[in-house]
């Protein structure tokens, strides 16, 4: 992984895909050069730049285990019909493909030349039509936008494509209700922003070991803290307590004795190291969320926190706190608003997470809108390669930071 942004011509971000369990078992790539136009979904550069996109972006931490999980790339009718396509690992990826809604011939026998090639295909933006049952009968995946049809007319396209051995995969679900219907009807694979939003349950307030969390939080943020008054809150949680001790005394750090309590690790390491990996192991403490939803929070986090470095911009570790804090009402299952009354945070990150004001909104904006692949809402003068550099650079400290967390 470089250290430093350097010029690039690709954008990529990448979108999770879930099972019913809410566990992460695919991701969708989203790609942009950036000489092309907002939405560009085309895959370019030889093999090897092929593999190491898939590398970087389909590798996580599973609870402390790396793993590699399949890559959705979405591949434009005028790529396929090129002659040209990347050698890509054909057991890791499934090749997406829009059909369109009228016959297509050319496009049909590519298609199906790749799935003789070993490739796996999904049909995406599909509305059934017995136009397209030879593709149906070569795709392993559908994708039905749950935006685009109502209840009854999802139903009727599952039933539809009933004589078809496939995998519907429900997205553009944007709620827990929605996922749990799209479950109930049947669909295997699910898409879209739910972990972004909570399961509200009415009046909730955080409990009594969130609130520690938050205090920690708070203090943590404090200019004049002391490694005492921070080993009072933490030592509260028997769990962060272990785990933040047993990280300062890896071989990581390789110091020369035993740390043997919170107070001495926040003067061997520091405040701002101490800082990070509390909040890392906080984060990650919430079983009753999916692991995906602290990886995209910590990724985050760290990717404002890289273009405030790498734009010399005062306070990085507030940009840090802002891209992490920004989804924490989901973790918490209440209203943003709620959220950000209760947790002591300063009011420039508030700002930031509530309305995208002051300096740390416009990186968080931009963050967002890379992170969602919403390449168009970008502005004008957008420093691509500080973005890209400082998404693969957060995907991979995320990804041992996890790590380090879980080992044993």
């Amino acid at each position: 992984m470089d250290n430093n942004p350097d010029d690039q011509c690709l954008l990529v971000a990448r979108q999770p895909i879930f099972d019913q369990h809410q566990k992460v078992v695919a991701y969708e790539l989203l790609y942009r050069t950036d000489n092309e136009g907002a939405g560009a979904t085309r895959l370019e550069g030889s093999a090897p730049n092929g593999d190491i996109i898939l590398n970087i972006y389909t590798s996580i931490s599973d609870a402390g285990a790396v793993r590699r999980v399949p890559a959705f790339v979405p591949v434009s009718r005028a790529l396929l019909l090129s002659g040209y396509f990347p050698d890509l690992p054909s057991k890791q990826v499934v090749i997406e493909l829009e059909p369109g809604t009228d016959p297509d011939p050319d496009y049909e026998r590519v298609a199906l030349k790749l799935v003789k090639d070993g490739y796996r295909l999904a049909l995406c933006n599909f509305s059934y039509g017995p136009q397209h049952d030879n593709l149906l009968r070569a795709a392993q995946i559908v994708k039905l936008d749950v935006r685009k049809f109502d209840e009854a007319q999802l139903d009727q396209q599952m039933r539809l494509m009933t004589p078809f051995k496939l995998a519907f995969l429900a997205e553009g679900i944007d709620s827990f209700d929605q996922l749990e219907r799209c479950i109930d009807m049947g669909f295997k694979l699910y898409q879209g922003s739910f972990l972004s939003k909570p399961k509200l349950l009415q009046e909730r307030r955080v409990s009594a070991k969130q609130f520690t969390l938050l205090q920690l939080i708070q203090e943590l943020q404090e200019p004049s803290t002391t490694p005492e008054k921070l080993e009072a809150l933490i030592i509260r949680d028997p769990v962060l307590t272990f785990k933040l001790l047993r990280i300062v005394n890896s071989a990581a750090y390789a110091l020369v004795r035993k740390v043997e309590s919170i107070a001495q690790a926040v003067v061997l390491l520091g405040l701002e190291q101490v800082k990070k990996w509390a909040t890392l192991i906080a984060m990650s403490a919430n079983k009753d969320k999916p692991e995906e939803l602290s990886r995209v929070l910590l990724i985050r986090g760290r990717m404002c926190e890289l273009v405030a470095v790498t734009q010399r911009r005062p306070a990085p570790n507030s940009y840090f706190m802002a891209g992490m804090m920004s989804g924490l009402h989901a973790m918490l299952d209440i209203q943003q608003e709620s959220m950000l009354s209760q947790v002591p945070l300063g009011d420039d990150v508030k700002a930031a997470i509530r309305s995208g004001e002051g300096p740390i909104g416009e990186v968080l904006n931009n963050v967002i809108n890379y992170e969602n692949g919403d390449w168009d809402r970008l502005p004008v003068d957008f420093n691509s390669a500080v973005y890209d550099w400082a998404y693969r650079a957060s995907l991979q400290w995320t990804q041992e930071s996890m790590q380090a967390i879980h080992e044993d």
